[in-house]
């Protein structure tokens, strides 16, 4: 194994990476040695998108110094390697992705994803920063630092907070973005701007805050990442395009990414709508693919261990009918000019960074080896890089601020009156119509009460920052246990990351919150007065710091414990959600577009969590 390297400079300042080219500069040219030189059977030029034969790649430190034809490089090198009987393609790289969401911190994603052929990420950033946000730059540098050959490129996140009704954890607007934007060239932009309506009308309470992140991004000439659910009519999309906000990973049919493309925006292609979209633009005849690439967005550690990470996204990409060359592209040279990155990434050319993928088979992305700065990472889907050991600071996990036990009465709904029956505000995971749903329910002991028959659950958001627990709770349709005096909470709830539980009584979901404190954050599901099963996010609430095979499976003791609960389930809502264990309540709780009335932790704009964040009209949850 070669020396370790010295830290990144690339990290540091600008001015060490002029330093770096200028040495680059007489390694080329045969005047300094090269640490060592790669030799490959082919190698993809992915700027003329053409394949050239036995080729060298002279690697000097972490970057490319020379590229060319066996045998004609002018220097000498310290060390040569040959592996003629492999394709050299450039390490692949995430456009949009949140490392937040394989649940894994930094260094252990790094471990995770490398031998699958990542070795570059656009860290879209509102996760942890709505968490801690002052630490946030600092969290996504730190496995770097220390040594970790995954590039990390940061973008802080336009959605801190997500709306003006949320709170805690972190507050962005121009002066924080205009000082990460100057603090490091690791810095490519602002993350997805998410809350729509506070773009298009000033009225909107976020309206300055996330026009003052947009200007400071334009100001440091940066790339603003746009979210544009829903916006599929001629007159949204024309005026997202005119805001600046330059692409969008929201597409869901073939018709309005190809809308989306003819207004100038730049689309990322997520898995699960691949094989239409891409379907479709070939069918319409789309030639230059240099305004797409492909987005994982969120992934499951598990799920990667199961189908891949940027590699799968390749493997479905050319399934569904795309040429191998042009769906590489797509995960090299498309994102890495469209983040402004190409200095550094995207392609095997000098100046870039050594990070090489060498196949053993094209057509199937078949992935033999994974070099990352210039050193071989990986040998099949065996990590063999550095893994660093990082301390993480107690502000990393030290996030679950919860001062106090809570208790079944934290999570009762007081009757208005002494009816027998109160009309109560109902929500729905993904409930995105203009109006909530109103369901007449019992009353008993002076509390409103679910109605299980009717698929009527109770759901709760406990905030996790003030130290006080406050919570605000209602009533939700199709979701959670039927099973009596079970529930079951999670760290995770997109995007401001309170903690939310869904529960069959009052006790349960008070032993799920209370349990999630003293582990730090994580899962935690309880029937029967036991806790069945807990999975620890002990940093931020939202990652572990352990392997991923370790974490899948906790996660796979999870499942199975869940596996003996009965939920709750509208078979008739959205094809998007579906019976069993709710894990995809972590997603329910988004407020971006095209969510209206939504429930959040207490504040004083909503003082019982429930509002229309589109308006900001709030409604009693019983009346």
């Amino acid at each position: 194994m070669p020396a370790p390297l010295p830290p990144d400079d690339l990290l540091i300042a600008s001015g060490d990476e002029v330093r770096i080219r200028q040495d680059l500069v007489l390694v080329a040219l045969g005047r300094r040695p090269a640490d060592r030189v790669l030799r490959v059977g082919r190698l993809l030029d992915v700027a003329t998108r053409t394949w050239l034969e036995d080729q060298e790649i002279a690697v000097r430190g972490r970057r490319i110094a020379w590229v060319g034809p066996s045998g004609t490089y002018g220097g000498t090198a310290a060390e040569r390697v040959d592996r003629r009987d492999l394709t050299a393609v450039p390490g692949f790289g995430e456009v949009h992705k949140h490392i937040e969401s394989s649940h894994l911190t930094p260094e252990h994603e790094a471990a995770l994803v490398l031998p699958r052929g990542n070795t570059w990420t656009c860290e879209a950033s509102h996760e942890f920063s709505n968490v801690n946000g002052p630490h946030n730059l600092e969290f996504w540098l730190t496995a770097r630092r220390h040594g970790s050959p995954m590039k990390i490129f940061p973008l802080p996140g336009s959605a801190v907070p997500p709306t003006a009704y949320e709170w805690g954890g972190g507050h962005y607007g121009y002066s924080e973005q205009a000082g990460f934007l100057a603090s490091s060239l690791m810095v490519a932009g602002l993350d997805e701007v998410m809350d729509w309506p506070a773009v298009w009308d000033p009225r909107n309470p976020s309206h300055d805050r996330v026009w003052g992140m947009i200007r400071a991004t334009f100001e440091h000439r940066g790339v603003v990442e746009g979210h544009g659910a829903g916006l599929r009519d001629l007159a949204s999309i024309n005026a997202f395009a005119a805001a600046g906000l330059a692409s969008d990973h929201e597409g869901w049919t073939a018709q309005e990414v190809w809308d989306k493309l003819r207004h100038g925006l730049f689309v990322e292609i997520r898995p699960h709508s691949m094989p239409e979209i891409v379907g479709g633009l070939l069918e319409r005849g789309l030639a230059d693919w240099s305004q797409v690439a492909f987005a994982t967005d969120d992934r499951s550690a598990s799920d990667t261990l199961r189908i891949g990470a940027t590699d799968h996204n390749v493997r479905l990409a050319i399934r569904s009918g795309l040429a191998p060359e042009i769906a590489i592209q797509c995960v090299t040279l498309n994102p890495a000019r469209h983040m402004r990155l190409t200095p550094w990434v995207g392609s095997l050319a000098p100046g870039r960074y050594a990070d090489v993928v060498l196949l053993d088979d094209v057509d199937t992305v078949s992935i033999a080896e994974v070099w990352a700065d210039g050193q071989p990472v990986s040998d099949r889907s065996r990590y063999t890089g550095p893994l660093p050991s990082i301390a993480w600071p107690s502000w990393a996990t030290d996030t679950v601020n919860i001062k106090r036990r809570l208790g079944p009465d934290d999570f009762a709904i007081p009757a208005p009156s002494d009816a027998p029956t109160a009309q109560a505000a109902l929500l729905r995971p993904f409930h995105w119509d203009d109006a909530f749903i109103t369901m007449e329910l019992p009353v008993v002991g002076g509390e409103v009460q679910r109605d299980a028959a009717r698929n009527v659950t109770k759901f709760a958001i406990v905030d996790r920052f003030s130290g006080e627990a406050l919570t605000s709770r209602m009533f939700w349709l199709g979701c959670g246990p039927r099973t009596p005096d079970t529930a079951v909470g999670c760290t995770v709830a997109h995007d401001k990351h309170n903690l939310w539980i869904v529960g069959s009584s009052d006790a349960a979901m008070a032993q799920v919150a209370n349990r999630i404190a003293e582990i730090g954050g994580g899962w935690v599901l309880a029937s029967g007065g036991r806790i069945l099963a807990e999975v620890r996010y002990e940093v931020g609430g939202l990652m572990t710091q352990r392997p991923a095979e370790a974490l899948d499976r906790d996660m796979q003791a999870l499942y199975a414990a869940a596996e003996t609960i009965e939920w709750l389930y509208e078979p008739t809502y959205s094809p998007r959600w579906y019976p069993g264990f709710p894990e995809r309540l972590q997603f329910a709780t988004l407020t971006c577009a095209p969510w209206r009335w939504a429930l959040v932790a207490p504040c004083e704009a909503a003082p019982q969590g429930f509002v229309n964040v589109a308006t900001g009209e709030t409604h009693p949850v019983v009346w």
